[in-house]
């Protein structure tokens, strides 16, 4: 890990993957669960990892794991709970079911990390990736405010900050792709050339 850098990375792997069916950051993707795929892309990069979740599975990975303060309560509860357990200005957060990133593509994050933004993150054909981002820990005042309001749309809480959006380019459109489905991972099993 970079210890120059002071950056936490924080892989979120809480979600319910109600639509894949099964923990989506256990499947294996060439032969290496998704969530391992993103330890190998992010520990470059950073000081510290944290993995938030409330799956005991994930402690085989030998990372410290956490679980969410306000349970049940989306990817903004993961957020909050990764930004209050960190001990860094600058978080690298990541969800679990994007195995395709690559460390080239989260180190245009890090270049705004000095910059007066509270969040950085990815756009891609039209959709901002705000699960692929680059957040400072003061967010986590803002997450806990919605979250008590019972508010779990993250585009509220990137609509709330200062955010800097950086479209991919089109050869890293496929890295930022989320795996939802099973025909989602079909896909990309099928074009990826082993």
């Amino acid at each position: 890990m970079n210890k120059e850098k002071d950056i936490t990375g924080i892989i979120l792997a809480g979600g319910k993957s109600s639509r894949m069916g099964r923990e989506k950051g256990l499947i294996l993707l060439q032969n290496k669960p998704f969530i391992q795929h993103i330890i190998d892309v992010v520990q470059p990069l950073v000081t510290e990892l944290i993995i938030v979740s409330s799956n005991p599975d994930y402690d085989t990975f030998n990372i410290k794991r956490i679980e969410d303060i306000v349970p049940e309560s989306g990817p903004i509860a993961g957020i909050h709970a990764g930004l209050l357990h960190s001990k860094t200005k600058n978080n690298l957060i990541v969800s679990c079911d994007v195995p395709l990133i690559n460390t080239g593509v989260l180190q245009q994050l890090l270049e705004y990390r000095t910059k007066n933004y509270d969040i950085v993150q990815f756009e891609s054909k039209g959709k901002t990736i705000p699960l692929i981002a680059l957040y400072k820990k003061q967010c986590a005042e803002k997450c806990f405010e919605l979250l008590k309001n019972g508010e779990r749309r993250l585009r509220k809480l990137v609509l709330a900050m200062r955010t800097k959006t950086i479209t991919v380019s089109e050869k890293e459109e496929a890295l930022v792709i989320n795996l939802n489905t099973i025909e989602d991972l079909k896909t990309i099993t099928d074009a990826i050339d082993y």
